[in-house]
């Protein structure tokens, strides 16, 4: 191999963290992508915790590795990641879930915590990320280590030959590059209102209703949450679907009833039976490793999941040359 160039497809969060590792790790990067940074990756949240996603073996590691690197990132204040305390709620009773052993400060809520109407609930703390901050300092820390992006449509990964390795950061655009049918759209809505006053989070669990209900302030604005519509990777807006959201977070914090819209969000999570974070076995020019179908977990997988996409890549370059 005559070249240490790895091109990475995709930019949303997956993709930018995983150009930075990979540059860490001292390998050229070129970051190609059709938006910059991606729709679905600036609408989310977005709040620290492995929701609905799997194979937990390897989903506890990915969270944790994240988790550790968010604390750092939240000691820079230019990097829109702090570290927020708040609780989950739910109607029902609740019990702790898989990952709240990750967390030192998880317990359980006192009934004088919950809303009215709640019955259970868990206070924690875990990092809250202003996604278009953070995703613009990912974008400058990329170059900043000298990678490059360049903005086109990739048709197929075979357009890539002469490099050490691509990786597919590309979300719901592998189901055509990788040829991946059992990946599918969950369409999410956030709306970005003025904040009210509100320093804590607060996300109900509704189990697999499509109706969410959540909040997280980001300093003068607050993102109301939400919806998860399975199959549905329309990005339009939804004038209906904001009505509804703002009615459910007041209902909950009565202070958001007026509080005044600033837009919308809307982005299609990459869903799939179990997270996909492997070197790819067919015949490809060049090797390919692939770091996607998150669905809305991908901010709190990005470093772990990038950290191991970086391993793969490496070995698979060396092996590529023949040691």
């Amino acid at each position: 191999m005559t070249t240490d160039k790895v091109i990475v497809v995709g930019a949303g969060v997956s993709g930018l963290t995983t150009g930075v590792v990979l540059l860490e790790a001292g390998l050229s990067v070129v970051v190609v992508a059709e938006e910059v940074p991606g729709r679905t990756s600036l609408a989310a949240g977005a709040l620290w915790g492995p929701y609905l996603v799997e194979p937990w073996p390897k989903v506890r590691e990915w969270s944790l590795a994240s988790l550790a690197e968010f604390r750092l990132l939240a000691e820079d204040g230019g990097s829109g990641v702090r570290m927020a305390g708040g609780i989950e709620a739910a109607r029902h009773s609740m019990e702790a879930p898989e990952w709240s052993e990750l967390l030192p400060d998880f317990r359980p809520c006192g009934a004088e915590e919950l809303p009215p109407g709640f019955v259970s609930g868990h206070r924690f703390t875990v990092p809250l990320v202003d996604m278009p901050v953070y995703l613009a300092w990912l974008r400058a820390r990329l170059l900043e280590l000298g990678g490059q992006i360049e903005t086109r449509t990739v048709r197929s990964f075979d357009e890539f030959r002469g490099v050490a390795a691509v990786v597919n950061c590309s979300g719901l655009g592998a189901r055509a590059l990788a040829i991946d049918t059992g990946l599918r759209p969950i369409r999410g809505q956030h709306v970005v209102v003025k904040n009210p006053g509100l320093t804590e989070f607060f996300s109900e669990d509704t189990g697999l209703s499509p109706d969410l209900v959540c909040f997280y302030p980001h300093g003068d604005t607050v993102t109301l949450g939400g919806t998860a519509i399975d199959g549905d990777g329309s990005l339009a807006d939804d004038d209906e679907a904001v009505r509804n959201i703002l009615k459910r977070c007041a209902a909950v914090e009565p202070r958001l009833a007026s509080a005044r819209i600033i837009e919308q969000r809307i982005g299609a999570r990459p869903t799939r039976a179990e997270v996909r974070v492997e070197l790819d076995t067919g015949t490809y020019a060049v090797p390919l490793v692939h770091n996607y179908g998150h669905g809305g977990a991908g901010v709190t997988l990005s470093w772990g999941c990038a950290r191991e996409t970086a391993r793969l890549v490496t070995s698979a370059i060396w092996t590529a040359e023949g040691h």
